[in-house]
């Protein structure tokens, strides 16, 4: 790989342009940034998101007085992106996008905290000396892009006009505040107005799945993540998570991996 094929930089200053003409620019905003400015245009509520900008586009990012990182910014070349392992992926659908429509890929919590993790490993590499780095920069790409093409993620675009991906993305954030207390379809489709057939139509013409998948999707990463990485007992977490009994609980984590695996499945192909 040629040395010069990837970079990345944290978004540390005040005011952060476009520095090298020619390459993607995907940025990762956690928070304290006041707009980024898109071909003289400025988007606000920005944070928590990927964005994935075309070598055409220039842009601009302002930073609040928060005097730390307020994410990353990596510039990937063709090269990068032409690579076997990363073709097949949605991201070579979204920067075929055409200049008026922004891609945006909004990430659930979880996820979000992973893509951190990552960066900051690519952040390592990138400089270093090691064996092998080329291979292992390559699968934490790799990773990244299909954390961004999972079921868990919607595709958009930042002047989104589309209203059945906007009732989508309305879900999701309903689904991220409320799965611990809703479990049904139609209890979601109750709070955005709508019917149970139309917001499934919805949710699988835009990420491929029904509207109980990604509910159950949220409900078990949620779980695992606890089970993984905090000291609560799996009582705690049980009730914690809206289930009603530990019995049920284990019974629910077994059984959905079964029914979870072909989703899975295909958000690693990049199917979905």
């Amino acid at each position: 790989m040629d040395p010069e094929a990837i970079k990345i930089s944290r978004i540390v200053n005040n005011t952060t342009s476009k520095k090298y003409e020619g390459y993607y620019s995907l940025f990762w905003i956690k928070n304290g940034v006041k707009w980024l400015e898109i071909d003289k245009i400025r988007y606000r509520n920005v944070s928590n998101s990927l964005f994935f900008l075309r070598p055409s586009i220039d842009w601009k990012l302002i930073m609040e007085n928060t005097g730390s990182s307020s994410g990353y910014i990596l510039y990937l070349s063709q090269e990068i992106l032409n690579n076997p392992l990363l073709s097949k992926l949605h991201i070579n659908e979204v920067r075929l996008f055409t200049s008026d429509a922004i891609p945006k890929i909004n990430l659930s919590p979880g996820i979000e905290n992973r893509v951190q993790s990552i960066l900051e490993m690519l952040d390592e590499l990138i400089g270093s000396e090691l064996n092998h780095k080329d291979d292992a920069i390559i699968s934490l790409l790799n990773t990244i892009f299909v954390y961004c093409d999972g079921q868990c993620n919607i595709k958009s675009v930042i002047s989104e006009n589309n209203a059945k991906k906007t009732l989508v993305y309305k879900f999701k954030k309903l689904v991220d505040k409320r799965f611990s207390v809703n479990h049904k379809v139609s209890d979601y489709a109750e709070m955005l107005n709508v019917s149970d057939n139309y917001l499934n139509e919805c949710i699988k013409e835009t990420i491929g799945v029904n509207a109980k998948a990604v509910i159950t999707e949220k409900r078990i990463m949620s779980s695992r993540h606890q089970l993984k990485f905090t000291d609560k007992t799996i009582k705690e977490i049980c009730f914690e998570l809206g289930f009603s009994s530990p019995d049920y609980f284990s019974y629910f984590l077994k059984s959905t991996l079964e029914l979870l695996h072909p989703c899975l499945e295909k958000a690693k192909s990049g199917k979905i």
